[in-house]
């Protein structure tokens, strides 16, 4: 008995040795991880005379106030920044939703020739990073003479988006085909069957696509500032406008990176705000979404 409790007191410790070793490495990875947030929005707050530049952990000077975000909307065009982002995140999110719908329900619910080998094939073109084609894409927007203009990145945004059919495919497929197959003895078409019967059932699958096709434009650089001239300034979305402002001259990276960092916490919390208020259904899509066929 004695030595049956020293082993469950050894193993007792060895348990607690183990998860307090455990916590503490995630709290060091956390404190690691939400560091440059705190830095992000004490500098975006920070009210400076001189430089932008935080040069010690704990600066001397702890000043805050409302004043970059004061000067972000007075003496820059970050409204105008702003409002070209979300109009061309909003086109692209709705285009590429609807690809993505009826890509994922032809796959789910009809059979036809070479359907698998279409699915296999959409999904590893899928894998490869959209910026692998950057420079393909804007010599074939600039022979059709599209560049340099906000309708060239709704296309670049939106037309490979059927091949993210994948996870809203795995969703169709949980849905009983009984409910198909009692439509179209009523006489429905494909049509009516998926905009009656498959998208009423949908909500959580459709809030996680428009979510996920929204992200992508709204926070994308690359191919923004591949497209749009640098001397187009009312067609720059939030990224390039930002990114410009730092890096006019020598001096703006001090003079504006307050700024800088205003407008990027403005930018985060939008994005952030559409992703807490739809976290359930990015969720219950995702979980639902994880079929396999």
């Amino acid at each position: 008995m004695k030595q049956g409790g020293q082993f469950h007191i050894g193993q007792r410790t060895r348990n607690i040795v183990g998860d307090s070793a455990i916590y503490i490495i995630l709290a060091v990875f956390g404190i690691l991880w939400v560091l440059p947030i705190v830095y992000l929005l004490y500098t975006a707050f920070r009210v400076t005379p001189d430089t932008g530049i935080i040069n010690k952990l704990v600066p001397d000077d702890l000043q805050l106030g409302f004043g970059n975000f004061y000067k972000l909307f007075t003496e820059t065009q970050f409204g105008l920044w702003l409002r070209n982002t979300f109009f061309v995140a909003v086109c692209s999110c709705t285009i590429t939703t609807l690809f993505i719908l009826m890509t994922s329900y032809a796959f789910s619910r009809m059979r036809f020739k070479m359907r698998r080998p279409l699915m296999n094939f959409m999904l590893i073109l899928g894998m490869f990073p959209g910026f692998m084609s950057m420079i393909a894409i804007y010599f074939i927007l600039k022979a059709m003479g599209l560049t340099n203009s906000l309708f060239a990145l709704i296309i670049v945004y939106s037309a490979g988006g059927g091949l993210s059919y994948y996870i809203c495919k795995g969703f169709f497929d949980t849905i009983p085909r009984s409910l198909q197959e009692a439509a179209m003895l009523d006489g429905a078409s494909q049509w009516t069957i998926f905009w009656k019967v498959t998208i009423p059932l949908s909500k959580p699958i459709i809030l996680y696509t428009v979510l996920t096709s929204f992200i992508g434009p709204w926070c994308d650089f690359i191919f923004a500032k591949i497209i749009i001239n640098r001397t187009s300034p009312e067609l720059f979305t939030v990224a390039i406008g930002l990114y410009d402002l730092i890096n006019a001259d020598a001096g703006s990276f001090n003079t504006w990176f307050t700024v800088f960092c205003a407008g990027s916490v403005i930018v985060g919390t939008i994005i952030t705000i559409l992703f807490l208020s739809m976290q359930k259904y990015y969720v219950q899509g995702v979980s639902q979404g994880a079929v396999k066929d």
